[in-house]
Order: C-alpha cells, then structure tokens, then sequence
C-alpha cells in the first residue's frame, strides 16, 4: 500500500499548483440520466438511484431536518447521526432520564420515545416549473415586486400540488438564481420516535477539540423510527400508529471497505455558494463570518458559564451550544480556506477574464457589460448595513422570549390574511409546526441567559457611531452614549413577561393584533416597537434579492459561454449524489493521514475526562480483543471512522456511504478542518469527509448496547 499512498502525495503536490477552482460534485436528480456510472466505478444504473417508475434507492433516503437519513429496515428504522438527533435526546432528557448521559435503548415499541420536532421526508417526484414560476413576472414591476411576486407563484405551486396528492409535501427549488426552478413532492412523516443513541461519550467522542478534525473516532450515530396512522397516511404523534413500511430500505454490508474502495453517498446537501462573485466572498471573509464567530463565542461562554450552575440548565443551554460551536469552528475554517487558498483574489482573476471575453463582443458587451459592476455595487451596499442587520437578526434569533414576541405577535398579523399572502411560517401547512417550535423555545428558556445576551446586543448597538445607531433601541432601552441599559428596566420587564408561560404562549397564537395589544407584555411590547426597524430591512432585502436573482440569472448565462459548457446548481437542500473513494490525504507539508481509524485510537485517546472519557465495557471490550463478526481483518481491530475525497456539506450528516452495489458501508457525519471551504470550492487536494464505519455501528449496538434484536431487524 506504501507505493499508493506515494502516488497520491505525488497527485495532490502536483493538483495543488493548478490553482483550478473545482465548482462540480454534488449531482442533482436532473443530472443522474448524463452520467455514464458504471465508468465511474458504479456497479448501478441511475435508475437504481432514483426512478419515479420504480423501487430505487432514493427510496431509503429521507430528509431529516436539516440532516439526512436512512432507512435500514423494513420496519421504519432510520439510521442518522448522534449529532442529528441531539435536539431531541435533548428534550426528552432531564436529571432523572439523562439520554444525552447514558444513551438510550428501546427494548420494544412501546419504549420509543417521541422525537419532538422531527419529522421525514422521501422525494417521490420532481419537475421543472421555471417557466411557471417566472410568469409571474412583468417588466413593469420593481425588483422587490417581482421577488414578492415569484414566492407568491411557488406557494401557488405548492399549495395546488399539495390539494392534487393529499398527504403529501412539495417544496420548490430554486436550483439557479432567477433562472430554473424544480418542483419536488415528498412522502411527509410526522411521528417519530427514538429507539438507540448511544452514550454522549461514545456518541460524541472528542467533542469539540475533535471537531472538523481528523484522525476521528467518534461514534456519531443514532437509530429513530418513523410512524404513520394505521391506514398509512402521516399523522402526529399518537399510540396507535404504527411503524411506517418504506418501499426500499438499505442492505446493510458488515464488510465494510478498505483504502481505495469506491464509495458514493446520497443525500439533501444544504447550501453552497460557488457561484457566487468574489465580491460576496469578499463580504463573507471580511464582514459576516469574523462577526458572527465573535458573537457564537460570546453566546457559548455566557451559556457554558450558567450550566455549570445544575443539570438541568445544562440540558437547557446543550443543543444550542453544540449548535453554536459547530457553527463557530466552522466559519474559523472557511475563514483559514478562503484565505490559504487566496480564493477572493482567484475568483476576482477569473471574473477579469470573463470581462474580457465580454469586452470582446458588442453583443455580449451590451447585454452583460453592466452585470458584474452591479453585483458588486448590491454587496458594497449589504456591507454597510450588515453590523446594523445582524444584531437586530440576533436580537430575535438569540433571545428566547423576544424570538417567541416575534412568533406571537406575527401569528396575529398574518392569521388575518388570505393563506396564500401569509408569511410561509404562518399558512395552514405549516401553522402547527410553527406553534410546537415556539413553544420548545419556551421549553429551553432560562431567564439569566437571556437577560445577559440581550444587555451584550444592545450595548453592541450602543457602540456603533452616533449616525448608525438604532433608533428604536434606543428609545426603548433610554440609551446615551456608550451607556449600558438599565438593569432594573429590564428585570422589571422579565419579570412582568407571560411568554415564559406555555399555556399564554398558546393561546397567544390564536388572537388578534388588538387583542395582542392590550395584552400589555413589555417583552412584546419591544418587539411592537421594533417592528417597523424589521418591516423596513425586509423590504430593502427583497429589492436586494430581487436584483441578485436577475443579476446572477445573466452572470450565469455569460459564464456558460464564457466556459463552452453547462455546470451543476449549487447545493440547496435538494437531493443530491456524490461519488468517490477511502483516500487518505496530505493536510501539511510530510504529513499523510491513513483514511481508516480504529478501536485502538479510542483507548489511545482516552484520558478519563471528557470529552475522551470512553466508558469502561468499551475499554475492557478492547483489551479482550472481543470484537465479534465485524473486525477488520486486515487492521486487527474494530474499524472506527473513515475519510473519503466526496463532495459534502451541511445537511450531509446522516447521509449513507454507500459501496459500488449500493449496500451501506458507513454513515457521513463531518468534513476536515480543510473542507470547511466546501461551501465555496472543493478540491479533490484538500476537500475530504469523513464517516463513521458500520462495523464501529454494528459491534457498539451489539456488543456494548446488548441491543440484538436492532441487529435481527437489520437482517444482517
């Protein structure tokens, strides 16, 4: 394997002076039909992948949240990752039933717990509805009408579909800015329910010292169950469902792979942005990312500081710290990529060239020449605002009980319009959801926390210059210069609140704009007067988007022919395929990294505290070489993670990393702190994922779980 692994190095020294920008491996549904797989080391047809005539594999691959899934049996088991389902092992735990501690098996049925907020989707058909869509626009029209105006036509869109296959979900995509729009109906599931999470100290092995790294050996899995009525629509949560029959579950391959093997993942990618000009890269690395990473960690110490008060403020505050410093050491790497691979300035070189191009064609000049100077001009604007935006964005995003004002006092406005002109969040679809959010909110509120995040907002608003201040901040907190707001206006407000109380908020949810009024509660009373600040951003941000759509619906256009050649959409939350194999790769200057890690480097790690404390059946388990039916036989050893040059992103967590014959060999669950960059370029040099092994899976719910009868039901 030595002269492999050589060969590679040599491979990436040599890819790494190219400075080609990579923008293609996350393939739609659109493209399967083009490529030629089995030349690229599929032993499947793309019909095999998906087909809306028959049983495929996309058939086993669900949307969750905001992860992805599968299922591995014929009885609704879904295999996702630890960190997917961490919100609910959340809310279902407390100081006598720690889940997040301890783990959690379910025995039978009736010990499932209810996943609070999740809910399953499968794609079951797609189409294009660009011309659709784009009929709803008129040249007459501003660039915030027409904007109004294509979200209007896709709720049309939706709302039809929705009436014509009851029961089912649709959404619409945009794949190319203002260009191209598909139309996807989804299997929607409402029940489910946890069945296997394994303990946090296996669950989330290195926690956030490991994060973004690798070597890796973290056991990031978690088994839900998905349920419907007993006729087999969706329904809400409920003791008689029963568990849902998927057309297709995986096959699971206890085997495992080896270096090299070929691999492919399926999944529901969430955003990446490479399309996108160098001057919104330039407003990324330069303006938001550096302020958001120093506001996620502000926010994590404030909530680390309080949940080492008791138990059960940490159980409150855990969900959103993960969340939040999965967020923070992920910007600090899409900030070290964007800046090691110069990625700005190479984007701006491309851009030179494609102006010369234009420049070269009275046509092209005349009907591009303006483009690119008036993207740059919308983000220059965006700069400026973005500080002012951001803390009023955090204001309801990061403060509990103000982001649960917003949701009642919007509830009120929009319940009085036509479903069709509501705000998304507030039509009929999606109205429960809505409430059920809210009122967890309400469920992680701890009154300290956010007290304290709110002083840290406004008096960061406080510090901007006397000519950007917000005016309506200051009027309700009685601001001077650089002076903090009162701590007594505050507490008084807190305290005379009712939205910490569930059953108010509820009812909250179902009364009118002046019944909201005369409710008197201060918290809601700021976010009354905060309003119009909100009313007026979200007016200058649909003119913006209106203009970007347009704008980069003729970049793109000028780019295809500058290119000679079409190029994929970026990622958006749609399913997508990647393909690729177990590689290795070389990170920094006489460093190779082996793509395969063990139980050995488990113990190895281990130093009794956390986030290495590896519980002691494990450890003794490995020292009696007990690994069961599923050792590698060529590593000795119980296979813990792997790495692989596939293309992901957010929303690939939980996706299944699939052999040539499509049999599940392991679950993606994280990139390298290198391919953080992914949103923006990838590169087979430096972009690797990483996954946990289903040997790693299989030997822990076997033998350090005792949960057999999950193995049974995988028909292993």
């Amino acid at each position: 394997m030595k002269w492999i692994r050589f060969i590679l190095i040599a491979l990436v020294f040599i890819s790494g002076r190219t400075g080609l920008l990579a923008e293609e491996g996350m393939y739609p549904l659109t493209e399967l039909d083009k490529l030629d797989l089995r030349k690229m080391g599929f032993e499947l047809e793309a019909a095999d992948i998906f087909s809306e005539g028959q049983t495929s594999l996309s058939d086993a691959v669900v949307k969750l949240g905001g992860c992805t899934g599968a299922f591995i049996s014929a009885e609704g088991l879904i295999l996702t990752n630890h960190h997917c389902s961490y919100g609910a092992v959340q809310k279902a735990s407390n100081e006598e039933n720690d889940y997040l501690k301890n783990g959690f098996i379910a025995q039978s049925a009736e010990e499932e717990v209810e996943a609070k907020g999740f809910t399953v989707r499968i794609v079951d058909s797609y189409k294009d509805v660009s011309q659709e869509v784009l009929s709803a626009l008129h040249d007459t029209m501003s660039f915030q009408q027409k904007k109004q105006a294509i979200q209007k036509k896709e709720k049309e869109i939706i709302k039809r579909t929705e009436e014509e296959n009851p029961g089912k979900r649709a959404e619409v995509s945009e794949m190319f800015r203002g260009e191209k729009y598909m139309l996807f109906i989804y299997t929607y599931i409402k029940d489910v329910r946890l069945v296997y999470v394994p303990p946090v100290a296996l669950g989330e092995f290195g926690g956030d010292v490991d994060n973004w790294e690798w070597p890796r050996h973290t056991a990031d899995f978690s088994l839900l169950r998905a349920y419907v009525a007993p006729d087999g629509s969706p329904a809400d949560y409920a003791q008689d469902n029963v568990p849902f029959t998927p057309k297709k579950f995986l096959k699971v391959n206890p085997d495992g792979v080896e270096e090299e093997d070929f691999v492919f993942i399926l999944g529901y990618p969430g955003r990446t942005y490479r399309h996108y000009t160098a001057s919104y890269l330039d407003y990324e690395q330069n303006y938001r990312m550096p302020f958001i990473v120093d506001w996620d960690q502000k926010q994590i110490s404030v909530m680390q500081e309080m949940s080492q008060m008791n138990r059960d403020v940490a159980l409150k505050h855990s969900a959103r710290i993960k969340g939040l410093a999965n967020t923070e050491k992920n910007y600090r790497g899409k900030l070290t990529g964007l800046h090691r691979l110069n990625l700005v300035e190479k984007k701006r070189a491309q851009e030179k060239e494609i102006g010369k191009f234009i420049d070269n064609d009275d046509q092209l000049q005349k009907q591009y020449g303006q483009v690119l100077d008036d993207i740059n001009k919308i983000y220059n604007e965006i700069k400026c605002a973005m500080e002012q935006e951001l803390i009023l964005s955090y204001l309801t995003r990061n403060i509990v009980l103000l982001n649960v004002a917003k949701s009642v006092v919007t509830s009120a406005e929009e319940r009085q319009k036509e479903d069709l002109e509501r705000q998304s969040a507030y039509m009929d679809r999606n109205f429960e959801q809505t409430k059920k959010s809210a009122l967890r909110s309400v469920g992680d509120y701890y009154e300290p926390t956010d007290k304290i995040l709110l002083k840290e907002l406004i008096s960061k608003a406080n510090q901007r210059p006397a000519d950007l201040k917000i005016e309506a901040l200051d009027k309700i907190f009685r601001l001077k210069t650089n002076e903090s707001p009162s701590e007594k206006y505050i507490d008084e407000a807190f305290s005379g609140t009712q939205l910490a109380d569930k059953d108010f908020v509820e009812k909250a949810f179902n009364i009118t704009p002046e019944e909201i009024a005369e409710l008197n509660d201060p918290l809601i009373n700021w976010y009354i007067k905060l309003k119009p600040e909100y009313e007026k951003i979200k007016k200058i941000n649909e003119e913006r988007n209106g203009a970007l759509d347009a704008l980069y619906a003729k970049w793109n256009e000028v780019k295809k022919l500058y290119l000679k050649k079409d190029f994929i959409p970026d990622a958006n939350g749609t399913f997508r395929m990647t393909y690729g194999h177990i590689r290795g790769y070389s990170p920094r200057d006489a460093v190779y990294c082996l793509p395969i890690t063990t139980l050995q480097g488990v113990v190895e790690k281990t130093t009794g505290q956390e986030p290495f404390n590896t519980p002691q059946n494990v450890i003794d388990l490995f020292y009696k070489k007990d690994f069961g039916r599923f050792k590698s036989a060529n590593l000795d050893c119980i296979p813990v993670c792997l790495l692989y040059d596939m293309d992901t992103t957010g929303g690939n967590s939980g996706s299944p990393v699939l052999n040539a014959r499509g049999e599940l060999i392991g679950l993606n669950f994280d990139r390298t702190f290198e391919a953080t960059i992914n949103d923006y370029a990838w590169s087979e040099t430096y972009s690797r994922s990483i996954g946990v092994d289903i040997r790693y899976i299989l030997w822990i719910i076997e033998k350090v779980g005792g949960a057999d009868h999950l193995i049974k039901e995988m028909e292993i």
